[in-house]
Order: C-alpha cells, then structure tokens, then sequence
C-alpha cells in the first residue's frame, strides 16, 4: 500500500491530481488495507500503559490490557492506597475518570501529571 500512497503523492506533484482527489484515492487505499487480512485492532485488543517516573528514581511500568483494567485499577488502587509508601503517589489519581475513559473507548493519553519535587505520573491507551 505505501508504495500506492507514493504514486498518489507522485500524481499530485505532477499535477495529474488536486490534492482533495489524493486524499479520497488515499482514504480508499486505506479502507482497502483495512478490510484485508490483518483486521483493525479491536478497543478490547488494547493495552492500558501507566509510566510513573519518581524524582527519587522509584520508577514503575505497567502495562495491562484493556480486558482486565477495570478490574486491576480498582483492586490495585485500593491496595496502593493503603499501603504508606504508595499512598502519596495515588492519592490524586482520579480512578473514576480513567475507567470512564475506557468505557468510552478513548484512545491516547488520559492522565498526565507532574509534581512539584519531580514525580510524573503518564496513563496511556494504545
């Protein structure tokens, strides 16, 4: 497909075509390539990324698919919350905003966060 997008583009520089023309001949270029073999990811197929970088290089990483994160944030913030060390770092989160988020398939970034002694907090689904 890349190489038929380039001979659009070529079309296009060449004059052959205007540019709104290029971008229905490349929107169905796309459509094609979707409707073949490798189907669209389903939201389901997601991942839900969570990045804290601590100034104190207390850094963690987790990534969970989207078929479990209901479950694993409520459980896993009620547990960080509870925990003295932890509490600090998950006191601000917003739980409900996230799983809203999810119920309404977002994609992106949802949470960004940077505390004043250094500490970011990042929430991504890709």
């Amino acid at each position: 497909m890349k190489a038929e997008i380039e001979k659009v583009l070529t079309m296009v520089q060449e004059g052959k075509v205007d540019a709104a023309k290029a971008s229905e001949l490349i929107q169905v270029l796309n459509k094609r390539e979707s409707g073949s073999s490798t189907s669209p990811k389903s939201y389901t197929d997601k991942t839900l990324k969570v990045r804290v970088v601590s100034a104190e290089n207390d850094n963690v990483t987790v990534n969970l698919p989207i078929k479990l994160v209901k479950v694993v944030l409520m459980a896993g913030h009620s547990i960080a919350s509870s925990i003295p060390q932890s509490e600090k770092y998950v006191k601000d989160i917003d739980i409900s905003l996230i799983l809203e988020a999810i119920e309404n398939e977002l994609d992106g970034q949802i949470v960004d966060v940077k505390s004043a002694n250094g500490d970011t907090v990042s929430v991504t689904i890709e």
